[in-house]
């Protein structure tokens, strides 16, 4: 349909001879017009293909019962989990969601901040860029706009935050793995300091203390991107050394996966040889051989949370939260740290 052809209020009055008031009133069943006029109205608007304009009656009410989510890569499995968490809840809420990704760019996610702005959404829930240094942008819709950090979240910006108990969470993997007896623990982590990854790093160091292993910092590895193909190479390079570790902890799912293809290549028997231990619990933690133990990252109770504490903000104007939402995570134990007799 071409843009002349658009049918709007106007034009819906016009053909019944009534004022585009009164077919506003209608089509949003107001209780001045009556049951003749309203069925009239629906039934020409429906005729003429009416679709209404969100946003402008969003610009008039202040209000759009829309959100928008801002992601740094929509294509990992865990993201979509947290996404379908969110859209579900919104559904049962009456909300629509606008979706975007920032493909982990801090310039691209202030340029997305502007276009839910411009949009007029109601609220937003970011989940940060890798490399965001700059909060600038973040700031000034933060006080214009309820906004919600989770799952990749700083200190640096005060506003409610979900996330999970990302040291705690780490502790605990690396714990199981000394509780097997394995002493000599490598850790492969990012090479930015995302909050993510620096907390799950405190986590490992924390371990360590506790059971008084001293820490090797030869088999502490970082790479940028932290994926299957790093965690093949990366455990190319641990397994060449003089003196190997005995486990490997991967603060992803995708890197630990990574290393165990690369153990598995080079015939060197997991667990007894060399426990891997990943994080997140995506699907791909199932289907390798041996199956990967992991931290399970409860990513639609996270989406969930995130959007009924957005939602709390949305209908209290008058009160932004500042406070650290941590949802639980659990440990599956499987066949990459624990062989069954």
């Amino acid at each position: 349909m071409s843009k002349k052809n658009i049918t709007t209020l106007k034009k819906i009055a016009t053909e019944l001879g009534v004022s585009i008031s009164t077919v506003s009133r209608a089509l949003s069943n107001h209780p001045d017009i009556s049951d003749e006029t309203k069925q009239r109205v629906n039934e020409t608007a429906k005729r003429l293909h009416y679709v209404p304009n969100l946003f402008a009656k969003g610009f008039r009410s202040h209000k759009t019962s829309t959100i928008g989510v801002i992601v740094p890569d929509i294509s990992h499995y865990f993201t979509s989990t947290l996404l379908k968490g969110i859209m579900q809840e919104a559904e049962l809420n009456g909300y629509k969601v606008i979706v975007s990704e920032s493909r982990n760019n801090e310039y691209k996610q202030a340029e997305m901040l502007q276009t839910m702005n411009q949009f007029g959404v109601d609220g937003i829930l970011l989940s940060l860029a890798r490399t965001t240094t700059n909060f600038d942008e973040i700031l000034n819709t933060l006080a214009i706009r309820p906004l919600i950090l989770f799952d990749k979240v700083s200190t640096k910006v005060p506003c409610t935050q979900v996330v999970i108990d990302e040291e705690d969470a780490a502790f605990r993997a690396v714990q199981h793995l000394i509780q097997l007896g394995k002493k000599r623990i490598a850790i492969i982590k990012e090479t930015e300091k995302s909050f993510n990854s620096e907390m799950r790093y405190l986590g490992y160091l924390r371990a360590l203390k506790t059971n008084n292993i001293e820490l090797d910092e030869s088999i502490v590895l970082s790479s940028e991107d932290i994926s299957m193909q790093q965690g093949k190479r990366l455990g190319t390079v641990l397994i060449s050394m003089k003196n190997r570790p005995d486990a490997v902890f991967a603060i992803t799912d995708s890197a630990a996966i990574g290393v165990i293809k690369t153990l598995n290549k080079n015939k060197i028997s997991i667990p007894s040889e060399i426990a891997v231990v990943g994080f997140s619990n995506n699907i791909s933690s199932i289907i390798i051989e041996p199956k990967l133990t992991t931290i399970d990252q409860p990513g639609n109770k996270i989406g969930e949370i995130a959007f009924r504490y957005l939602l709390e903000e949305i209908n209290n104007d008058t009160q932004i939260s500042n406070k650290t939402i941590e949802i639980k995570t659990n440990l599956i134990v499987r066949d990459s740290s624990f062989k069954s007799d």
